[in-house]
Formats: structure tokens, sequence, C-alpha cells
């Protein structure tokens, strides 16, 4: 069975022995019911639970719309047009603005600004960039479940109408991303963010791809919605192309649940039996440019496979490492063992960026074998961070195969951001 792994800009060929199990995506599946402009209007007009947006609009002084910024596949183009048409219809002197949630991140360039909204929204709208840094534009609303300070971007708190657009897909903690990510991380103060980023709240079982039952991730971002007055969505579910596939529209909470209940059964996959060698990849360009991204990848595999497995990665990593104290974390760490350790007992309000990546990615290391199929220049970045590189897939494999046996147990997920892996139906096997 020849398999196609998302590699990059391409794909690398795995030729998998008879009795390998392959874990697909069904985005791939969906077939949408008409053009997106019509499935985002029928949303808008058939909200799932509350009024409609120009009801909404009607008697508001101002309103801001949260937009994600340049690192997510979004179809601003398409979503904003829309509601700033519903808004004026409510509302002909409604003040909008709109405000890029670009929670921790860089803020967007002028290009990627371009890209994402098209030049008539940039010309004709006012648009503002979050900067979790930005004390003097940030304020307290209060204090989370998890006791971490809510502090939000002034503009969000202080509107009469806070809305959002965006997109559902899994997500390897949150469950899953869009509705109330838009305010928690997107609008948030750094302190805000690191503090629901906890090495608690990471360690949860229940913080995984798929899950938000029980999970004090997505719970605590529920609860910054709720209380920065999120009133309504407009959240897309896309497929395998990134092409629109479904639309959700309506009250924060409720439209969220349903476009996750909507997306849950295309996504999720559950091996049939826990692997001894398990090929994944991060679904190719842009996802897979570095080595910090790959994580999520990664807990895929990691997901399927037995104690002691090994686990073979298929990302470019072309742009480096993806962050600073990701990289010293793992490169000046005595062993991955020593440095989880540490990690858990780091206090919620000591939490460090990038440490929920640094800590999901040792506790893979503690309990199976890494090999990074990515480009020569990643080669030293990985050796400094106690990860083996391959410049091959057929000599990762070659080297798996040699640790676990001919007769080993493979599954391959060819896009491991794209699935939620649920537990194995049967039990690794005993050694």
């Amino acid at each position: 069975m020849r398999i196609r792994i998302p590699y990059g800009s391409s794909f690398l060929p795995l030729d998998a022995p008879q009795g390998a199990e392959l874990l697909l995506s069904g985005l791939h599946r969906l077939q949408p019911a008409a053009a997106p402009e019509e499935l985002v209007r029928r949303a808008m007009e058939t909200p799932v639970a509350g009024p409609k947006l120009e009801s909404l609009a009607a008697g508001k002084r101002s309103a801001v719309i949260l937009c994600s910024d340049h690192t997510r596949p979004v179809p601003s183009r398409l979503l904003l047009p829309p509601l700033l048409r519903a808004l004026r219809r409510g509302n002909p002197k409604l003040e909008i603005q709109l405000l890029v949630a670009t929670g921790c991140h860089r803020p967007s360039t002028r290009e990627e600004l371009a890209q994402k909204f098209g030049e008539d929204i940039l010309a004709q709208e006012r648009l503002v960039q979050h900067d979790c840094a930005d004390e003097a534009r940030l304020v307290t609303l209060g204090t989370l479940p998890s006791g971490a300070p809510l502090r939000i971007n002034a503009l969000a708190a202080g509107c009469d109408l806070l809305l959002a657009e965006g997109f559902i897909e899994p997500h390897f903690f949150a469950g899953f991303s869009g509705g109330r990510k838009s305010v928690l991380p997107g609008v948030c103060a750094r302190e805000t963010v690191l503090g629901n980023h906890c090495a608690a709240f990471i360690a949860s079982p229940k913080a995984r791809a798929g899950c938000l039952e029980g999970n004090p991730i997505h719970e605590d971002m529920e609860a910054a919605a709720r209380m920065a007055k999120l009133a309504y969505i407009l959240n897309v579910v896309l497929d395998g192309e990134k092409r629109v596939a479904a639309a959700f529209a309506g009250e924060p909470l409720q439209a969220h649940r349903a476009g996750c209940n909507f997306l849950l059964p295309y996504c999720r996959v559950q091996p049939k039996r826990a692997a001894d060698i398990v090929v994944s990849s991060n679904g190719g360009a842009p996802l897979d440019q570095n080595i910090y991204q790959a994580v999520k990848g990664l807990s895929a595999a990691a997901a399927a496979a037995a104690p002691g497995a090994v686990l073979v990665l298929c990302a470019s990593c072309a742009d480096g490492h993806g962050g600073e104290h990701f990289f010293t974390a793992l490169r000046d760490c005595a062993s991955p063992e020593a440095l989880y350790r540490r990690i858990l007992a780091v206090p919620q309000g000591q939490t460090r960026p990038d440490q929920w990546q640094v800590q999901i990615l040792v506790k893979i290391l503690r309990e199976h074998r890494v090999i990074f199929v990515s480009e020569p220049e990643a080669a030293p970045l990985l050796a400094q961070m106690k990860l083996e590189y391959a410049q091959t897939l057929e000599e990762a494999m070659a080297r798996a195969y040699a640790q676990k046996g001919s007769g080993a147990r493979l599954c391959v997920i060819p896009d491991g951001v794209a699935v939620a892996v649920e537990p194995p139906q049967e039990p690794a096997r005993e050694e």
C-alpha cells in the first residue's frame, strides 16, 4: 500500500506493508451543500441560538469584530463583508472596529493583512492589532476559574457589542479551535494566556484534540468569553482543501459547540491496535515550517502508539525551531525526563512562554523514540534539542524496524493536525 505523506509543498511516498493501519481525516469526504457565500448567508439567517446580528446591533453605539491573524487559514475576505453588512443594516450609525486577535503572536505585516482581509477592508474599515504586552491597552475583568486574572484588550472590553469570526478544527490541547479562542488567547494579556496554558492544565488527560468535556483549558476559555460578553460568532469548518464546508452563527457557546459536533465525526479516528511504529506529519506547508509547530502532528502519533513506540514525524522544518525558549529549554536540559519533572512543578503564575509546547514534547520523548524526517538545515537544531534526524523517510523506517522488528505493528496518520485520535480499541501487546 503506497501512502502519500504531506511534506512542505509536496508529499513523501511510503510503501506500507499489508496489515498496516491507515488513519485518515474524513474532511476530504465533506460535500458542501452550497457555495461558501450561500453557506455563510444561511448560517447568519438562521443562527444556532440567539437573535440575528441585525437585532443585536440595534440601539448599540459601538461594535468590535475579533478577527484572526495571518497564522490562521480563516477566510476573512468571505466572512467579514456579510458581518459588516448585517451590523450596518441593524444600525447604520454603529461605530465598528476590527480587532486582530493575535494572542501572543507578532503583529501581522501590512502585506499579510492585505492578503488576509483584502485592500478594500483595509482602506474602508478601522483595524487595530492586539498587543498582549501593551499594558496601557489592557483592562482586568476579574478572575478565571483557573485562578488566572482575565485581562483583555480595552477595545474588546469597552464596546457595546463584541463578536468574532473564526474557524473550527481539532486543537491538540484546547479540543477544538474557534469560538471562545477569539477572546482567550486572542485578545488577552500574556499573563492570562500563560495562566490558561499552565503545566497542570496541559497535563490533564482531557486536554487533547477533540475533547471539550472536562477539558480545563477549554472551560477557562469559555469562562473568558462569557466574562468578556462575547455576543455573536460566525465560524466555519474547512474541508481538506481549506474550502468552506459548513458555517455556524449565533450565540457563541452554542454555535461553537454545534460546529464542533458537526466536525467531530469527520476528524475522529481510532486505531484498532496500539502501534509499535507510527508515521505522521503536520499536514505539509505552512504548518510544518518549524519544529515548534511539528509538535501538533507528533501528539497525534503519540495518541496511537504503544509504550516505547517509534514515532516518525515528517515535517520540513525549513524555518528552524520556531521559538527561542522552546529551543533553549530542550537544548539546555539534562534529559527530557528531568525537564518534564521540572515543568510539572512550575506554579501557574510562573508559566513561561512556549512552556506548554516543551511540556507536550518532552512527555512524548519520555515515552517514545522520535525521528524527524526534515530538511538537512534542520538537522543541527534537532540534534541540539535531543531529537533524532533522518534525511529520508526510508532511512527513518529502516531504523524503526531495526528497533521494533520486522513484525512491528505500523500505523500511518498522513495528516496529524486534521484528526482527533481516540485511544486504541486494543491495548498494547506484551513484549
